[in-house]
């Protein structure tokens, strides 16, 4: 987990550099086109599996709601520091909890909304509406965990009927397409050196889910899901250092508590049944 939180700051830190000449949907587009290359070796179960229609429409609707939450991702990164957008994503895990009590049934427990409120009031520490000026990049980011918060519900009906690797590779595909039209919109021919680049977005990207896999295999996500704190703490020291950001206590402050909110929640139903419900915060990255 800790190669994992430092593989996502990776991620971040280069769309960071990047910088906007290149729209976000197209360079959202682009990290997904060219980490397609990472499906070579799941093509054979993917062949092999076969979906119903049913199954087909789950992950094109999965595809389009995380295709929009990359899209708002990719612009907050160039909109606010590095420590909001990870302090924010945070929040995702919480939006599922709630999701998955509206439209699941899901059992919603005094305990679990105590958490959640916590969350929410972790999002007023980071924004502090009313004291300081509230972004268009922080609005992008609240609604990219909402979304990624609805992708990862969709996930839910999947991943009973088909094996992993199927789930992965359908979301690449799916997402790949669905971002296809909003890049020919604002398409700007990118150089070799942009698309060396967001090449290295969708390495670090899949090397980071994959050491995210190992760490599940090797430990509860009730153990895991706290050492993703350190991913705040690194986005925050490579914010100050490479991109003179300065540091915000409250960020790191509200980051904490939303972090608390989702480790609380996800070890009561690591208790309850064994099994995690909330996906863990990092797997709402792209």
């Amino acid at each position: 987990m800790l190669v994992t939180g430092l593989c996502f700051v990776a991620v971040t830190a280069i769309v960071k550099f990047l910088g906007p000449r290149i729209p976000p949907a197209e360079q959202a587009f682009l990290r997904y086109l060219l980490g397609l290359v990472f499906l070579l070796p799941m093509l054979p179960s993917m062949l092999n599996t076969r979906l119903n229609g049913r199954l087909m429409a789950l992950f094109a609707i999965r595809g389009i709601f995380h295709a929009m939450g990359v899209m708002m991702w990719f612009y907050a990164m160039t909109r606010i520091p590095l420590a909001e957008v990870t302090a924010i994503n945070y929040l995702a895990p919480v939006y599922v909890t709630l999701g998955a009590a509206m439209f699941l049934g899901e059992r919603l427990a005094m305990r679990r909304i105590a958490a959640v409120v916590a969350a929410l009031i972790g999002a007023a520490v980071i924004l502090r509406p009313g004291f300081r000026e509230v972004q268009p990049g922080h609005l992008a980011m609240l609604l990219a965990a909402v979304v990624f918060g609805g992708s990862y519900l969709l996930a839910k009906f999947t991943v009973d009927r088909v094996n992993a690797a199927v789930v992965v590779g359908m979301l690449s595909i799916w997402v790949t397409i669905a971002l296809a039209p909003f890049a020919y919109a604002v398409w700007v021919t990118p150089t070799l050196t942009e698309l060396g680049i967001l090449f290295g977005v969708a390495c670090f990207a899949t090397a980071g889910h994959y050491t995210m896999t190992l760490a599940f295999a090797a430990a509860p996500v009730a153990v895991t899901q706290p050492v993703t704190f350190l991913q705040l703490v690194w986005a925050t020291a490579l914010g100050a250092l490479v991109f003179s950001e300065p540091v915000d206590i409250w960020v790191v402050l509200g980051g904490g508590l939303i972090l608390g909110a989702v480790s609380f929640i996800t070890w009561r139903e690591y208790m309850l049944k064994h099994q995690p419900i909330t996906p863990p915060t990092p797997a709402t990255k792209v």
